[in-house]
């Protein structure tokens, strides 16, 4: 059990800091990062790319069965997972506004969420991981005692994406994460719950750092 790498669980809804928190609690401990919905956005973009209708469940876990990926470490002054796709990573493509609406399809369906899990807990072979994302503390990695969940007020994650240039339906899309049948968003079990309205990034990162400080020295005793 001491041997094994060491999971920071970041889960929370949309624009509620979690991406933020969980780059600098990686860089601040010198984890790996891994952003989990990059992923999903990644199988989204390759089902636009190859022309399959992303509201077809059963097309899109077709596609998620066949695609060609790889996933792989990147040094640096900050350690990353990339999810590379037929060997090309689609940075900047899978940030475009359909590629997030196609996302929310494509992460709904059980046989691609089965899928993302397993590729997900690949990731330990890289050590030390802070993983982001929406179901990290309640299903991919439930057994880790490092779990926190991040949520702020609706105005406050709506000001944070116009602030971005970003329209987004932030309580339509709460409520598919939430209900879907596949590893709905939750708080994991024995998660920490952070608001962050009105936090600064680093004073976010405080309460994480003191919070998983405190738990691996109980682990230790």
């Amino acid at each position: 059990m001491k041997n094994q790498p060491i999971i920071i669980a970041i889960d929370g809804t949309s624009a509620s800091g979690k991406s933020t928190a969980a780059r600098l609690a990686a860089k601040t401990l010198h984890y790996t990062y891994v952003d989990t919905g990059a992923m999903y956005r990644a199988l989204a973009w390759y089902c636009v790319k190859s022309r399959v209708d992303v509201t077809d469940p059963a097309a899109v876990a077709r596609a998620c069965r066949r695609w060609k990926t790889t996933l792989l470490c990147e040094e640096g002054p900050a350690r990353r997972v990339r999810f590379l796709v037929g060997g090309y990573f689609p940075e900047k493509e899978i940030r475009a506004p359909e590629i997030t609406i196609a996302a929310s399809h494509v992460a709904a369906v059980p046989k691609v969420r089965e899928w993302m899990k397993k590729k997900q807990r690949e990731c330990v072979r890289f050590g030390n991981l802070v993983m982001e994302g929406r179901d990290i503390g309640s299903n991919v990695f439930p057994e880790t005692d490092f779990k926190f969940y991040l949520d702020a007020s609706l105005s406050e994650r709506k000001r944070r994406r116009q602030a971005e240039g970003v329209q987004d339906n932030l309580a339509a899309r709460d409520e598919r994460d939430s209900q879907r049948a596949a590893a709905p968003l939750m708080v994991g079990l024995g998660a920490v719950f952070i608001d962050t309205s009105g936090q600064t990034p680093e004073q976010t990162n405080r309460l994480i750092m003191a919070e998983f400080q405190r738990r691996l020295a109980q682990r230790k005793r």
